[in-house]
Formats: structure tokens, sequence, C-alpha cells
């Protein structure tokens, strides 16, 4: 059996995962993150993406973050997100939509404040719509 860890993924509003991984890849502040068994302690910044988990088994399992904190201790990983949606549980048609109008409002903003804000918008609708192509194809 594969070397493994314990991992906690939990938003404001429910735990999303907990069990035994092989590793975790994750958007840190400064880039991307793969977590494996044995990393050294970590307390990083989650930018708005994705949480891809290979799980003890070796399925793997994606999860939309919109950001939050990422904790690395000895044996163990917690992910505290803003929020957090399963790939499967995501609405393409709406990401589409949010896509659509962070563009849109890119395109006719008059402030580097309005600027900004809808380039957030459009990173997280990206990150959404990567996580439904992800969980997609997994499924496939």
């Amino acid at each position: 059996m594969a070397l493994t860890y314990h991992l906690d993924v939990v938003s404001a509003e429910q735990q999303m995962f907990t069990g035994l991984v092989q590793k975790i890849q994750v958007s840190g502040s400064e880039g991307e993150l793969g977590i494996f068994p044995g990393h050294a302690p970590l307390l990083t910044a989650i930018k708005p993406g994705m949480i891809r988990i290979v799980k003890e088994r070796g399925e793997e399992e994606y999860i939309y973050l919109s950001g939050g904190i990422l904790e690395v201790q000895p044996g163990s990983a917690t992910v505290l997100a803003d929020t957090a949606i399963r790939g499967s549980d995501l609405d393409e048609a709406r990401a589409l939509e949010a896509k659509r109008k962070a563009e849109e409002h890119m395109n006719s903003s008059h402030g580097d404040v309005d600027y900004a804000q809808a380039s957030a918008e459009l990173a997280k609708a990206i990150a959404k719509l990567r996580v439904i192509e992800l969980t997609r194809n997994k499924a496939m």
C-alpha cells in the first residue's frame, strides 16, 4: 500500500472530504502545490481553483475551491475553504454565464478596482469550468 496521510477539506457549509490520501494538488498563493506524505509543515493561502485529491487506493476526486487556507502538519493536511463544491455538483451553464459576464465586465470596466473584481470573477468561473471538465473526463 502506498504511503498516505490524513486530509480534511471543510467549508463554512460542510465537511467535503475526510480520509487518507496519497497526494493532493492545490493552487496556493505562490503557485501550484503538490503535497505528498512527509511534506514539511506549511500554512498558505489558497487561490480560487481546485483541489485534486488522489485517495488511498488511487481514485481521484476534484473539488472547486473559491479560496481559503491550507495547513500541512506531519501526517495530516487541512483545507479550510471559503466555498467548496464537488465537481459533480457544479452547474456548467451557470459557470459559462458567469465567465461571459466577467469577460463583458472586464471589457467595459473604467477603473482598476472594476477590472480587478472582474478578473477575480473570471478566474473563479474558469476554475469551475476546469473542475467540471476534469470530473467529466474522470467519469468516462
